[in-house]
């Protein structure tokens, strides 16, 4: 098995490049750990076999927050931490009205945390809320271990599931941003890694230098990816006669299973989160009076890396022309509500607030039979998209939209 969880670079990398090296060039060291971590989402190999990494995760609640949204934010942590190849060894909660600015959480928690790790001997601790440069640096020199937050975490995954080169771009652009002002921190935790005289990590000026050489990088990405986007906006002009849906909802609603229905196609249909990264379109010529054309596009997720959104703007662009949105939610989730919740909230990040758009319940098969089935109303249509149930009520919907 490949390392996954590679997200806090240089710790991984230290290991990799020689301290002569680091000593010689440090901006060839920083770019060396960058290219690491970007790594995995291009094939390259390791070069070391392990085992899955045992994390102790991290949750807060915070201001008027309920303990059951927390706790399920934790579970959809773990959930994450496995996609991405690690396993749970435990998980602290802790109740604060706001983030304690060193450590995001208390002292207290933070010589539990130690003990935790020392107990199972983690490798590896996730906090389910973005950290500041400052508190990860902080984090990283009180545990002596690799911290990450659930952005730096949801990277990982999408690097890992990028395939397409537009995709790859995209997630590259969107870790370089998000790892640009945590340099310094990362810098001091290699030095502490390596130790030694004349190890002590590069001075304000190089690290400066490092920044400009990285924003160098990240203006090259956003380069290529203009260009992709050019062509992208020819592919579309030859698709202006045809109507436009959009499928969008959190990830694991079933969007690519009900893509494949509507569409007779084969992308790829896994119970985990963010299997498919690439948005995916067919033309629908039959069964309908006018010409259609379907894209299943990323799934969302809470506290999704803003970068990452705006990396894949030109894909989500796909949404905002829509003529119609297909919002696909989990109707046996007890928390689907937040959820469409989050996923609206991206819609109006990208402008697509005000596109046309039906609700579906997905997964009907999942339900217990301890409550009535979801009737349809107000523009929601349940059906069950894996046993090709209440799809004609769907068709005939779209239908009308049509007229």
């Amino acid at each position: 098995m490949r390392l996954r969880l590679h997200s806090t670079i240089i710790c991984a990398t230290a290991k990799k490049v020689a301290p002569a090296t680091c000593l010689q060039n440090n901006f060839y060291a920083t770019i060396t750990a960058l290219t690491y971590y970007i790594g995995m989402m291009k094939g390259y190999d390791t070069g070391k076999d392990q085992v899955a990494e045992k994390a102790i995760l991290v949750g807060t609640i915070l201001g008027r927050s309920s303990r059951i949204e927390a706790e399920n934010s934790l579970d959809e942590l773990a959930r994450l931490t496995e996609t991405a190849g690690g396993v749970e060894a435990e998980r602290f909660l802790q109740s604060r009205n706001k983030p304690d600015g060193t450590y995001f959480v208390g002292k207290g928690l933070v010589e539990q945390i130690k003990t935790a790790v020392e107990e199972h001997e983690a490798s590896l601790v996730v906090f389910d809320d973005p950290l500041s440069p400052n508190q990860l640096r902080n984090l990283s020199k009180n545990l002596d271990i690799r911290v990450i937050d659930r952005p730096m975490l949801i990277l990982d995954i999408f690097a890992m599931h990028a395939r397409t080169a537009e995709s790859r771009l995209q997630v590259e652009l969107a870790q370089m941003e998000y790892l640009l002002p945590r340099l310094a921190g990362l810098w001091e935790h290699f030095s502490r890694q390596r130790g030694g005289i004349g190890t002590k990590g590069p001075g304000e000026t190089q690290l400066e230098v490092d920044r400009r050489r990285v924003g160098k990088k990240i203006a090259h990405l956003k380069k290529k990816l203009k260009k992709i986007e050019s062509q992208r906006q020819t592919q579309r002009k030859g698709r202006q006669r045809f109507f436009k849906i959009a499928l969008v909802g959190y990830t694991n609603a079933g969007k690519s299973t009900l893509f494949n229905r509507l569409t007779r196609s084969d992308v790829m249909e896994e119970d985990k989160l963010f299997s498919t990264l690439d948005s995916t379109t067919r033309v629908i010529s039959v069964e309908y009076p006018q010409d259609i054309v379907i894209t299943d596009t990323v799934g969302f997720i809470e506290k999704l890396p803003h970068q990452l959104v705006a990396s894949f703007k030109s894909t989500l662009e796909e949404v905002n022309l829509a003529d119609l949105i297909l919002l696909i939610a989990d109707c046996s989730d007890p928390f689907k509500d937040r959820k469409i919740e989050v996923v609206i909230s991206v819609l109006k990040e990208i402008g697509a607030g005000q596109v046309p758009r039906i609700t579906i319940y997905n997964k009907t098969d999942l339900l217990d039979g301890s409550g009535p089935p979801p009737l349809p109303s107000n523009g929601i249509i349940p059906l069950s998209a894996l046993k090709n149930t209440g799809l004609n009520r769907l068709k005939a919907e779209i239908m009308s939209r049509l007229s």
